[in-house]
């Protein structure tokens, strides 16, 4: 399979995993409104970062030229989308898969946008994406995504009163515990980081031997 064609294929299951979690916000809370659900549905890391893969799967399969090919394409960028999908994938299956049950088309959105598209955009890291080019300092500069994400979680949730999260419910928790939680999700994000990096870096060298061999 080629690297556009892999692309395609898991940018269409990204985007209707995205449309089915949407449709089925909708359908299971007919008596809110539109607006806030939808300010809620883009209030997840989940949803956002999903977003972010299904962008990058988008513009080197469709438009490589277009702006949104040559962002997508960038080593940094999908290699920051694919740290930051596998902290999605990790983060369900350890912290919230155990809290709830989903069944029919919501099991089938849970799978797709916590599994499927997590192993799917790492596949396209690992296979199609070049390699050599990312530095150390690359894990600290894609902490600004999580760091935004937090701020923004803490000031809807003061506003409103809704977390996304048990681990950064303040309301239950407190600040010092939400905060302590966010922080330990920080430092793993960072390790993740530095991990992929290494990686990049060891295929890289790979890659220069086998080319001057």
């Amino acid at each position: 399979m080629t690297a556009r064609l892999y692309r395609g294929l898991f940018a269409v299951v990204g985007w209707g995993a995205l449309a089915l979690q949407y449709g089925l916000l909708l359908r299971n809370n007919p008596g809110s409104g539109a607006g806030e659900l939808t300010l809620n549905f883009f209030s997840f890391f989940t949803i956002l970062t999903n977003l972010l893969a299904a962008l990058a799967l988008t513009g080197p399969a469709l438009a490589p030229d277009s702006p949104l090919g040559r962002w997508s394409r960038s080593e940094g960028v999908r290699a920051a989308v694919a740290m930051y999908i596998v902290v999605v994938g990790v983060v369900y299956h350890l912290l919230l898969a155990q809290t709830w049950n989903p069944q029919g088309w919501q099991k089938v959105a849970d799978t797709l946008l916590h599994t499927v598209m997590p192993l799917a955009f790492v596949g396209d890291w690992l296979l199609f994406t070049a390699k050599g080019r990312l530095r150390w300092i690359d894990a600290v500069k894609w902490l600004a995504f999580p760091l935004l994400y937090g701020g923004w979680t803490l000031a809807h949730g003061a506003m409103t009163g809704w977390w996304p999260y048990w681990f950064v419910n303040v309301s239950e928790l407190g600040l010092a515990r939400a905060a302590a939680n966010f922080a330990g999700l920080l430092v793993f994000f960072l390790l993740l980081g530095l991990v992929v990096v290494a990686i990049d870096r060891a295929f890289g060298r790979r890659d220069r031997r086998l080319a001057s061999a």
